[in-house]
């Protein structure tokens, strides 16, 4: 039970770690990790040291991040905006759904609505809603969302006469695609956003 409460209590604190305080002189268990001389970069992940609580406390007071960089990094990193100019692993995809580039935008928040604004689907100008079956039957067709009655019927009797047996020499070869053409106007005449 007490190791329990020591584990809630200490956010930071790496359990079963066998390494002893690494401040000279200490003969405490090391058991939270701090930062070591070198730091986390291109060459690799950097050094760690494990420190009692009592050292790591100590390490914290007097620790400073800005220790090791130029005045012309610190002011980079102490902008409104310090840090979003990269991209991250965090954002990082693996190809399914692609965040937008960070280094395009300035503000980080205009980043994030673009991501959303791209996945949104298209609206109807008069705002008549659209299923998402009145949507794949508009693409099998090749129309726009906005497409009134009059160019639904146009562009059937186009597709009807582009594959059709009869108009094709009998060739037989565009079946499946007459079927489809026929099936999504039969489906979008009847709806109330082409009335």
């Amino acid at each position: 039970m007490a190791s329990t409460s020591r584990k809630q209590r200490f956010h930071g604190r790496v359990e079963g770690h066998e390494q002893s305080c690494t401040h000279p002189g200490c003969a405490e268990p090391g058991e939270f990790r701090a930062p070591g001389e070198i730091r986390p970069g291109f060459d690799g992940p950097g050094e760690w040291r494990w420190l009692c609580l009592d050292h790591v406390r100590e390490f914290n007071a007097r620790y400073n991040w800005f220790d090791v960089m130029t005045a012309d990094e610190i002011s980079a990193a102490q902008t409104p905006y310090g840090g979003w100019d990269r991209e991250t692993r965090a954002f990082a995809s693996n190809g399914a759904d692609r965040p937008p580039r960070w280094a395009d935008f300035a503000d980080p928040l205009d980043a994030i609505g673009a991501r959303f604004r791209a996945s949104r689907q298209e609206e109807r100008k008069d705002g008549r809603p659209l299923s998402e079956s009145d949507r794949r039957n508009l693409r099998i067709l090749g129309l726009g969302v906005d497409v009134d009655r009059r160019a639904l019927r146009t562009r059937y009797a186009e597709l009807l006469r582009r594959y059709h047996p009869d108009r094709n020499g009998g060739d037989r070869g565009h079946e499946k695609a007459l079927s489809q053409v026929i099936e999504a106007y039969t489906a979008l005449k009847s709806r109330p956003a082409f009335a």
